[in-house]
């Protein structure tokens, strides 16, 4: 495998990738297109990218798995967020992948950010859907709350596991989990993160609540993405949707008042942010802006 090589394979495949202590379920679709990398929400499954992936058709190579105990992947001693960035690399090298193009919603676009950071050589680009926002939206009091939902749906958490709905984990390292995610989304964890990012960026944000917030919290959130763009020409806001938070990758739909483009990530200018947008921001934010370095 050379340095700058994206790889390719002509079949599907889909099995399960050993790491450390765990196994992750992996899908790749094979093909010649440029690797595309999906990174999920905090307790998601790849089954969330189904109308995505079939949206942006066969001209790319479409890489999904399941995070640890989400899915059908195993449970693991470490759900930490370095064991997540860290499985990135795993399912990339299970799959003879070098570079590629991030896509990571919500948690996973805190995967996605971290990664593309310090793998500029390897990371195409990234769109990162509603999330990673740097703002400091944890204090003892959310923490608390946290602690207290995760709590109250402890007793039905286990009823929803076989059905993909809820990850094999503990109410208790669910929360630990969130927890964590709101200590690494402070301005002054985050924020070095995304301005030290030297790849293409482009961010899809939804405009309606996300699970657990209240009022306009998700909203005061997301305006912390203005400083982000100001500070680093890599990084611009794709599209802002119609949707809220969980249903955002819902909107991603075919459009008759779309062509379909080349498969080619960055081939054009940023997409307009304005009316529509929830029709075709995922394909836009995928096939605009700055082209990046060929391998």
């Amino acid at each position: 495998m050379t340095k700058n090589s994206t790889s390719s394979t002509g079949s599907k495949w889909t099995g399960m990738v050993p790491v450390h202590d765990t196994a992750l379920a992996v899908t790749d679709t094979g093909g010649p297109g440029i690797p595309v990398l999906y990174l999920n929400g905090q307790f998601a499954t790849q089954g969330y990218w189904r109308r995505v992936i079939a949206e942006l058709g066969t001209g790319w190579r479409h890489i999904t798995y399941d995070e640890r105990a989400r899915g059908i992947s195993k449970r693991s001693a470490d759900y930490s967020f370095q064991a997540a960035v860290r499985d990135v690399d795993a399912v990339l090298a299970a799959r003879g992948v070098d570079r590629a193009l991030l896509v990571g919603w919500s948690y996973g676009a805190f995967v996605g950010a971290h990664w593309a950071g310090r793998n500029p050589e390897r990371a195409l680009g990234a769109v990162l859907v509603d999330g990673a926002f740097p703002y400091d939206w944890l204090d003892e009091a959310m923490e608390q709350r946290i602690r207290k939902l995760f709590r109250r749906m402890s007793w039905f958490l286990p009823l929803l596991r076989p059905t993909g709905l809820a990850p094999r984990m503990t109410a208790e390292q669910q929360a630990n989990s969130n927890i964590e995610l709101g200590r690494l989304s402070r301005e002054r964890e985050l924020g070095p993160v995304l301005d030290n990012i030297t790849v293409p960026v482009r961010y899809v944000v939804a405009s309606g609540t996300s699970f657990g917030s209240r009022g306009d919290e998700q909203e005061r959130i997301r305006t912390s993405l203005d400083a982000v763009t100001a500070r680093n020409p890599n990084i611009q806001i794709g599209a802002k949707v119609a949707s809220n938070h969980g249903a955002i990758l819902k909107t991603v739909r075919s459009s008759r008042r779309t062509s379909r483009p080349s498969p080619r990530p960055y081939a054009r200018s940023p997409p307009s942010t304005a009316g529509g947008a929830e029709d075709t921001a995922f394909r836009q934010a995928v096939t605009h802006g700055p082209r990046p370095r060929r391998p």
